[in-house]
């Protein structure tokens, strides 16, 4: 048969076809009334998919280079932070806050797993400047909960900003930037909003840009002060990346129309898309008879699985793709070998995630010797899950086809 690229990695993510073609089209300068009108419609775009009225910046650069303008723009060489780390990514805060020359608290935990409210409460200490977490965790599929630590920050009477990198967590968690207190909170390109990489986008509260105006790091390209200066013109303070921004307004207006014009309402609508995708793949893992790496505290950005005993990961990985030509993701670092994961960030839906089920079960049957196993058992499993999520459960039992209606 012949195979179908199909990627499930979270991150790059599928590309919207109206972004590819804005791209194509995107022939224009970026000193132009022409730019100057897409920047500042995609500006706005951006504060209402976030969710915020703070301002909203735009950089020419992987995610890594906001989280790295996070820093540099907000603290002081020692200055003392709180770094929560459970995965890759909070290690890249803590090497990020380093090397910019703060001390650094660390709250670590093991990988698959999320934080403690005490742990984080011991940790705090009445100098701390900033905290930086992750709203999701990629690398083990992982979410942490945001709203529960700015809450302890609000109740504990610290001063600390609160700095999230959602890069994975925009667009796949319902995140109340504003009211959670938030004051930083980033996005790249290449998740949710189905467009290449090469974008980052952040938030950032008065009290971050207060916090901007003292610290005494040095800075250049990354300086966000000089990017809210610009932005207010309608330009950027270099040359932007022109195509990526006009794929990113089709993107945003593709959001916007899955929630009836609205995109607030669109970006719910992702959200629960990738929810659902999500619990459909975790139900059928389960009835696979293998293990869910993080089932403690799962994300809806990447479902990460456990092998059986004694399999190494990447064997299922490379059947995946060797078989079916989809691409999913082998662990990171340490858990390299260890877990994969299968994403639902951006324009994968219910076809996708049914196809990636029998895939797997294609290669169970194959490679995996599970005990217990027969075809079908992972799909029924995420098919009665998806019928309850959308209602369709109380026409249709288990097993049984649904009578057409008259």
């Amino acid at each position: 048969m012949i195979r179908k690229t199909r990627l499930f990695t979270p991150g790059p993510t599928p590309l919207l076809p109206a972004a590819q073609f804005a791209m194509a089209a995107a022939d224009i300068h970026h000193r132009t009334p022409e730019f100057r009108a897409l920047y500042e419609r995609v500006l706005a775009q951006l504060k209402a998919f976030i969710g915020t009225k703070n301002d909203v910046l735009l950089l020419a650069s992987s995610g890594t280079g906001a989280m790295e303008a996070s820093v540099s723009n907000l603290t002081s060489p020692g200055d003392r932070v709180l770094v929560l780390s459970a995965g890759k990514f909070g290690e890249r805060w803590d090497a990020l806050a380093k090397a910019f020359g703060c001390q650094v608290d660390l709250v670590s935990v093991p990988y698959g797993e999320t934080f403690s409210p005490d742990a984080i409460r011991k940790a705090l200490r009445p100098e701390t400047r900033a905290v930086f977490v992750q709203a999701t965790e990629s690398s083990t599929g992982v979410r942490h909960d945001i709203q529960a630590i700015g809450a302890l920050l609000k109740n504990s009477g610290n001063n600390a900003l609160l700095i999230v990198d959602a890069i994975t967590g925009l667009g796949t968690t319902h995140l109340d930037v504003d009211g959670w207190g938030i004051d930083v909170i980033i996005g790249g390109s290449q998740k949710a909003v189905m467009i290449p990489p090469g974008l980052a986008y952040l938030g950032l509260s008065d009290r971050a840009w207060k916090a901007a105006e003292t610290s005494k790091n040095p800075r250049y390209y990354f300086d966000l002060r000089k990017e809210r200066r610009n932005a207010q013109k309608g330009e950027s303070s270099y040359t932007p990346a022109v195509a990526l921004i006009a794929a990113l307004g089709a993107a945003l207006d593709f959001i916007a129309e899955q929630g009836g014009g609205d995109l607030a309402a669109g970006r719910n609508a992702l959200i629960e898309n990738a929810e659902t995708c999500a619990a459909m793949t975790r139900a059928a893992v389960n009835a696979l008879g293998l293990s869910l790496f993080a089932s403690t505290a799962p994300s809806a950005a990447a479902t990460a699985v456990l092998p059986p005993a004694g399999v190494d990961s990447g064997v299922i990985v490379k059947e995946l793709k060797r078989r079916f030509a989809a691409i999913v993701t082998n662990g990171q670092g340490e858990m390299k070998g260890r877990i994969f994961r299968i994403a639902h960030i951006g324009l994968f839906d219910y076809m996708d995630t049914i196809a990636i089920i029998a895939a797997l079960e294609q290669v169970s049957a194959a490679s995996l010797n599970l005990p217990g196993f027969a075809f079908g058992k992972a799909l029924a499993a995420a098919q009665q899950l998806y019928a309850e999520r959308t209602g369709q459960a109380a026409s249709v039992k288990a097993g049984e086809p649904e009578m057409a209606h008259a």
